[in-house]
């Protein structure tokens, strides 16, 4: 595998994510609208950006264990789609859980060719599942 391709197969998941956990933080600029407190608008904040959190915590575990990414992107995607339903158009699922299903399809081909894409891992690092 040449070494362009080996870097943006490592890659392409991961910044994807971040870009679209920030795509996400403009749904919460919301909250500055409304005439609250500090505090009550500190918890808006907060809550508005709890999936960013999560998309967030979900990288940090998925940067090294490709396969956590692959199920759990896939599985907010489907959760988001089943969760959503009739809610809003069509064009808000490809939005939102598109980007999902594709973070999951790229974090399946990083597990599927980990020892082509950072094969000096394999040499040092323990065997994990």
């Amino acid at each position: 595998m040449h070494r362009i391709v080996k870097g943006a197969t490592f890659w392409t998941p991961r910044v994807i994510c971040i870009l679209f956990a920030l795509f996400l933080v403009i749904f919460s600029f919301d909250v500055f609208e409304e005439a609250h407190g500090f505090w009550n608008l500190a918890l808006a904040l907060l809550m508005h950006n709890l999936p960013t959190i999560g998309l967030f915590v979900t990288l940090y575990f998925a940067w090294r264990r490709e396969w956590i990414g692959a199920v759990i992107f896939t599985g907010l995607g489907v959760l988001y789609i089943v969760w959503a339903w009739g809610r809003f158009p069509l064009m808000n699922y490809f939005l939102i859980a598109g980007p999902l299903f594709l973070l999951g399809i790229l974090f399946l081909v990083n597990w599927i060719f980990r020892a082509q894409i950072r094969p000096s891992d394999q040499k040092t690092a323990s065997p994990s599942i």
